[in-house]
């Protein structure tokens, strides 16, 4: 567990160095101004609709933060040749995995951190009430698929060989799956039979990162959602995650690294 958290350390520290939070930072700024500006509608309409298209740019910021950390983790450590100092230490490539895995997810939650932070102070003070248990669930969700995505981009960056394509065929995946993932299985009823099965058995193989999108909690305000289903959301994203981080080792110990 040590070397885990002095990898996850490391990468905090390296995400530091590229200035990704200074970004972060301005770009929360600008999102809670366009909050701002509700006050010149007077419309709650318009102050939901606005929230709404924060929201949406939030997610898609967490998105790119997360892959784009993720994507780059494996790569540089092996165009840098600093991965085999760090085997040598002796260190496993199953911490290796977890360590740059717990690295991108802290900074990830960080993130969110900042995003929610900001945008809830913003929207309390125009609508004069803050649902911190609406934001609560809301954002731990979102942490929680965030897990997931961290976890699919480190087993693409043992795959592909370019961080592009990685970053590409990933972000592509996870909005497809966000999109599409709950009607997989509507749409392979109207399939004949062979396609039917394919495309069911890949509704139940895919991770399903829609149920972590709960944007109306805080855009319309809806009631909690029940702790007990709220846990067990977070129960499949730990599962998944773990899943996918054994996928991802297996695939790694066999790989040559040169």
């Amino acid at each position: 567990m040590r070397n885990v958290t002095a990898l996850a350390h490391v990468v905090l520290l390296e995400m530091y160095r590229r200035k990704d939070f200074y970004v972060l930072f301005i770009v929360t700024v600008l999102l809670t101004a366009v909050m701002g500006s509700v006050t010149f509608f007077n419309d709650p309409n318009i102050i939901r609709y606005l929230k709404d298209i924060c929201l949406f740019l939030i997610w898609a910021s967490s998105l790119f933060i997360a892959i784009g950390a993720a994507a780059r983790q494996i790569p540089a450590e092996r165009e840098s040749r600093t991965i085999f100092p760090l085997m040598a230490k002796p260190v496993s490539r199953m911490q290796i995995l977890v360590g740059k895995w717990l690295g991108c997810w802290v900074a990830c939650g960080a993130a969110l951190l900042i995003f929610y932070v900001f945008f809830g102070c913003v929207a309390a003070a125009r609508e004069h009430e803050w649902p911190l248990a609406n934001y609560f669930q809301a954002a731990v969700l979102h942490w929680a698929m965030l897990a997931i995505v961290v976890a699919l981009t480190l087993f693409g960056s043992i795959v592909f060989t370019a961080i592009s394509s990685n970053v590409t065929i990933t972000f592509i995946a996870v909005v497809f799956i966000l999109l599409t993932g709950r009607h997989l299985h509507k749409i392979a009823l109207s399939l004949n039979e062979l396609n039917a099965a394919l495309l069911t058995g890949l509704y139940y193989i895919l991770p399903h990162l829609e149920l972590f999108d709960v944007r109306d909690l805080i855009v319309h305000k809806w009631p909690l959602i029940p702790w007990g289903d709220w846990v067990i959301a977070l129960i499949y994203a730990a599962a998944y995650t773990g899943l996918v981080l054994l996928a991802s080792w297996l695939v790694f110990r066999k790989k040559v690294l040169q």
